[in-house]
């Protein structure tokens, strides 16, 4: 639907690194290491160090007015210490060789007077990434060329053609521009070193839609759509964008509720990446060692409807949740994470694996570009082929609240959206509340669409849910 690039006549060339960032990759290194060795010689059983830095833009503008320009330089030095079992952290600003000793002193400090805990430590030399792993380019930095000119250009551009949409986008929240880049290099005492840069850039915008009512009081309705990107290259064009946030704006006006029921819920995609989001948080370490997790004890149980897949693949080039080591240092690894509904394995770090006794699937920070399919998905599922499959029941565009419970898995959100009938939108919907269980929920998809969306690390179609209680007026 937005394909056109946003800098579709822009030859510029990109930066490289050392243009980009106050400090080399080597100069990082040689912090690490020296932090590592401080650590030793201060009594340290082992140690981690990470060192990091990011350079960023971000400008707002608000109804053809410049808002707000925001420039960012930040760098961070974080040292863990453990004394056997015992761990301390302490992090600093400052790369001073004095400051690095004050710092790893101060980690080693805390680590003494912190109880022992049993699961506490660095990664199994076995599992940290060494080498060619380590090492692996994923074509994840792509720097901006951009100044704060041009990047108010671009959002002004944005907003206008959202506004220009029709007379009746009578506001805007604004339209927003970022362009961040970012590097870092960690290493430990069991052996690993590495470190990569990686850039994301986005362009947003948020228009209102108002119109008359038979009373006079005018119904308003907001929607919000972005393009966000690794490389500035690929970002959708500032009108394409505007326009389609506008378009969805001006499609809610004259929503209403609906009365009580329980019909089939379709997720549009971006909502669905939340669904996923929430399994993925259930079948965490932290969640499953706690016991505060609806999705306990589900290893090699079905936990997903049969006919769904969930693979894991953290080498995507390009990819949003790429990365060829977490946040410990251990290599990633493309996997299958449910098969048939059935769980074929959690996301775990060092520490909650050691917690439930198993082995880290090295997702310490987080997961590795998902995507969830259905083998009952045909190429011509589109968001319309999946609005007859709905029939009859709710079309859920925005959610609002934070009604999960991942202990129980009840699930109640505020939801706006389409009422659907015949497998045609009839009316626009608001201030209605959708519920389930999010056990009962997950089993219950009965079709994913061919519409995939690629939310954060997270890629999918859109989802029905065989049914869910809504409650409206």
């Amino acid at each position: 639907m937005i394909v056109r690039s946003i800098l579709e006549n822009d030859d510029r060339p990109l930066m490289k690194q050392s243009t980009v960032f106050a400090y080399s990759r080597d100069q990082f290194r040689q912090t690490v290491d020296e932090a590592l060795a401080i650590a030793r010689r201060v009594g340290a059983s082992d140690a981690g160090a990470e060192v990091s830095e990011g350079v960023g833009l971000s400008v707002s503008v608000r109804k053809g007015e410049l808002e707000n320009v925001e420039r960012n330089r930040d760098k961070s030095l974080g040292v863990t210490v453990y004394v056997g079992q015992r761990r301390g952290n302490a992090s600093t600003s400052d790369f001073s060789r004095l400051a690095i000793e004050q710092t790893v002193q101060a980690a080693y400090d805390i680590a003494r007077f912190t109880a022992e805990d049993p699961a506490a430590g660095l990664p199994d030399e076995a599992d940290v990434a060494r080498a060619a792993a380590a090492e692996r380019d994923l074509d994840l930095f792509h720097p901006w060329v951009i100044d704060a000119e041009a990047a108010a250009t671009l959002a002004l551009r944005c907003e206008a053609a959202a506004m220009a949409t029709d007379r009746r986008i009578t506001n805007s929240e604004g339209a927003a521009v970022s362009a961040q880049q970012s590097h870092f290099f960690m290493g430990n005492t069991r052996g690993f070193r590495g470190g990569y840069a990686s850039s994301r850039h986005s362009l947003s915008v948020a228009p209102i839609a108002s119109r008359r009512m038979h009373k006079g009081e005018p119904d308003m309705q907001r929607d919000y759509w972005y393009s966000s990107m690794r490389d500035a290259r690929e970002l959708a064009a500032p009108e394409a964008v505007g326009r389609y946030a506008a378009e969805r704006a001006l499609s809610r006006l004259a929503s209403r509720s609906v009365g009580t029921c329980e019909v089939p819920v379709l997720f549009e995609s971006t909502l669905a990446a939340g669904l996923l989001g929430a399994y993925v948080q259930a079948t965490s370490g932290g969640s499953l060692y706690r016991k505060a997790s609806f999705l306990e004890g589900t290893l090699g149980q079905q936990a997903l409807a049969p006919h769904l897949d969930l693979r894991e693949d953290p080498h995507v080039i390009k990819g949003k949740g790429s990365a060829p080591f977490d946040d410990e240092g251990v290599a990633t690894r493309s996997r299958s994470v449910v098969e048939a509904g059935v769980v074929q394995g959690y996301f775990l770090s060092s520490y909650s694996s050691r917690k439930l006794g198993m082995k880290t699937t090295g997702h310490a920070g987080g997961s590795h570009n998902l995507t969830l399919t259905s083998r009952l998905t045909r190429a011509g599922d589109d968001l319309d082929a999946m609005l007859r499959k709905l029939h009859r029941g709710l079309f859920v565009i925005e959610l609002m609240g934070q009604g999960v419970n991942y202990v129980t898995g009840d699930y109640s959100r505020g939801a706006a959206g389409f009422w659907v009938d015949g497998g045609k939108i009839v009316h626009p919907v608001h201030e209605v509340t959708i519920a389930g269980n999010l056990r009962e929920m997950l089993r219950d998809i009965v079709a994913l669409g061919a519409d995939t969306y690629t939310y954060g690390s997270k890629t999918l179609g859109s989802m029905l849910i065989e049914r869910m209680k809504v409650a409206g007026a």
